[in-house]
């Protein structure tokens, strides 16, 4: 057995597809499930605004959040504040969305579980009308 390690910059970043994000998205890969593992992990930065689409996870997903300020939220739930450093734990099956504040763009690594080779579930855009309507319920952090 051997060490592998994965180089910075050896693999290419990509724009996030139109139907799972609303808004301008990098992701940058950071390791796909090997044989004997199911976890997967990538890099996601959103600009101001971006967001995904609602969607689930059928093991869950877990973020970290490396930069700037961003926003989660499970279906009938409020609207929560992250941060660097915020850890985020979506249980199995739990519909979501995550992204940056209309005015900072936000990174997170977003880390989970294949089952059966499906990572994620992608359901219907969180339209602008909603999000405006999400970031004027937002409580202030003092």
């Amino acid at each position: 057995m051997e060490i592998e390690i994965t180089r910075n910059g050896s693999q290419p970043s990509g724009k996030g597809p139109a139907d799972w994000f609303t808004g301008t998205t990098r992701i940058d890969p950071l390791f796909a499930a090997k044989e004997s593992a199911r976890a997967a992990a990538a890099t996601v930065t959103f600009e101001p605004g971006a967001r995904t689409a609602w969607h689930t996870h059928p093991l869950g997903q877990t973020l970290v959040v490396t930069a700037g300020l961003g926003w989660v939220q499970r279906e009938g739930g409020p609207v929560q504040e992250i941060r660097p450093g915020d850890v985020v734990w979506f249980p199995p099956g739990l519909k979501h969305w995550h992204g940056a504040t209309p005015t900072t763009a936000m990174t997170h690594i977003a880390i989970q579980e294949h089952l059966n080779g499906k990572v994620v579930d992608w359901m219907e855009h969180v339209n602008d009308e909603q999000y405006q309507a999400r970031a004027d319920a937002v409580p202030s952090r003092v």
